[in-house]
């Protein structure tokens, strides 16, 4: 193979390696840049977790929560996303008040959601690392996924711990938060497509 031919092949295969797969691998670092993502991450969702409207006819509150755990599941990949999640959680079950509404512990209704959550950033984060957070429609599927996923495991926790028929859980843990969880994914789709976009622009510099 003639010398500038294997130099262009080189290149491009640079190229390829060099290519972020999620927002996080844009950020210099190794372990040192990891581990204060994925702590910073667990932070981003306790502090947005506080910002919660109880609601009096269901247990589960109106909360950033949900919007945080997936945007730091797109943004830092599979591990990192669980690893932040999974500490946000843990965390939280050991007594840090930072679930809604400055809570803590573990076995209340809601706490499903959080077991979703930990779900949630995984699968988010494996579909955000094969280009799922790119375009606006894409992440606009991402996130409808994730939301399914939370769901798929806080509401059937809901009803058990109530003793709630399914259809009752659905009424009271997912139907009323529909409309908030659009607005959520509106948001998303503009904020992760809008990250990509800088990247481009700075790369291409």
């Amino acid at each position: 193979m003639p010398a500038g031919a294997q130099a262009t092949r080189l290149g491009a295969v640079t190229a390829i390696v060099d290519r972020p797969r999620v927002l996080a691998d844009v950020i210099p670092g190794g372990l040192v840049r990891d581990t204060a993502l994925v702590l910073g991450g667990a932070g981003f969702i306790g502090l947005l977790a506080q910002w919660a409207i109880p609601l009096g006819f269901t247990p589960v509150p109106l909360t950033l929560g949900t919007f945080a755990v997936l945007l730091t599941g797109a943004a830092l990949g599979t591990a990192r996303g669980l690893l932040s999640v999974g500490i946000y959680v843990v965390a939280g079950m050991a007594g840090m008040p930072w679930f809604a509404d400055r809570a803590s512990g573990w076995g209340f209704p809601s706490f499903g959601y959080l077991i979703g959550f930990v779900a949630a950033a995984g699968l988010v984060g494996a579909l955000a690392s094969r280009g799922g957070d790119r375009t606006v429609a894409k992440t606009i599927g991402l996130m409808v996924v994730g939301n399914l996923v939370i769901y798929a495991f806080g509401v059937p926790y809901l009803a058990a711990a109530l003793d709630w028929d399914l259809s009752t859980a659905i009424a009271k843990g997912a139907t009323p938060f529909l409309l908030g969880d659009a607005v959520k994914i509106v948001a998303a789709a503009g904020l992760l497509p809008g990250a990509w976009a800088v990247v481009r622009r700075v790369r291409d510099a």
